[in-house]
């Protein structure tokens, strides 16, 4: 699961659950994989993702290196940020491990990079 992915997940759909977001990582097993750098990619994305979100789970799996704790105006033209946003958003993968819900503690497990967030027949919101 890339910390991209991570950025989109809630646990919201549990009945009960009104702050479900940020998810937790607690990581088993983190690898870095080789993408391509695309400034305009990471650029756009800065205004679609939760940055506090991001920031807190690059840290969390041990990947937030160069990453400032808010961003400024001066990101669009700071390649040396925009390469860290990259590792963080697209290169850090979270292969095993658990997601968390920071209101009920239920957990999400992550295996082979994929987060399973089914639920329960009595956790689901009706």
């Amino acid at each position: 699961m890339k910390l991209i992915t991570h950025n989109m997940l809630t646990s919201n759909i549990i009945k009960g659950v009104t702050k479900g977001f940020p998810l937790i990582i607690a990581p088993t097993k983190v690898e870095v994989k080789e993408v391509d750098f695309n400034p305009d990619f990471v650029n756009k994305m800065l205004t679609k993702i939760d940055y506090p979100a991001l920031y807190q789970a690059a840290n969390s799996v041990g990947h937030g290196e160069g990453l400032p704790e808010q961003l400024g105006d001066d990101v669009k033209d700071n390649t040396d940020l925009l390469k860290a946003l990259h590792n963080a958003m697209l290169q850090v993968e979270v292969i095993e491990g658990d997601l968390v819900c920071p209101e009920s503690g239920r957990k999400f497990p992550i295996a082979n990079g994929i987060p399973n967030m089914l639920l329960l027949e009595n956790e689901v919101e009706t």
